[in-house]
């Protein structure tokens, strides 16, 4: 009989094991919400890297041939040479290859633009992929 009761008192009780599956629980909650947050900070913080640094290559592209590629060249004359015109003079590659936004779709780009008129708009289509939505980001918001 000795034995039996301290079998019983050796094992954890449900109330024991209950209670450290709900601390697990609470605390892996608490990790999700915060990375959460974190991954949406990261996002943001990597398309405004990635406009910038298009951007970048886009003056660099117009200060050696006079003008920006056009919309229908697209941001794929900063890798390779255009075809259409207008032609570029100096054309070098500027970019191995146009970075994708998060979402993996590409960055939209129309010269002239429609917001900057007198340049060109830049911008990713956001989480729901479709231009001309309130998750837009580009060069025509603060980033």
């Amino acid at each position: 009989m000795k034995r039996s009761l301290r079998s019983l008192r050796a094992g954890f009780t449900l109330i024991e094991i209950m209670m450290v599956v709900m601390i697990i629980g609470l605390l892996a909650g608490v990790a999700a919400y915060t990375l959460g947050d974190n991954l949406g900070v990261a996002k943001d913080t990597k398309i405004k890297s990635d406009l910038q640094t298009i951007s970048t290559q886009l003056m660099v592209y117009e200060s050696m041939n006079g003008f920006p590629p056009s919309s229908e060249q697209g941001l794929k004359a900063l890798v390779q040479q255009p075809s259409s015109a207008p032609a570029p003079r100096n054309w070098r590659q500027l970019l191995k290859e146009v970075p994708l936004d998060p979402w993996g779709m590409e960055y939209q780009y129309t010269a002239p633009g429609k917001r900057n008129s007198d340049g060109y708009d830049l911008f990713s289509a956001g989480k729901d992929r479709i231009p001309g939505t309130e998750d837009d980001m580009g060069n025509w918001r603060k980033q």
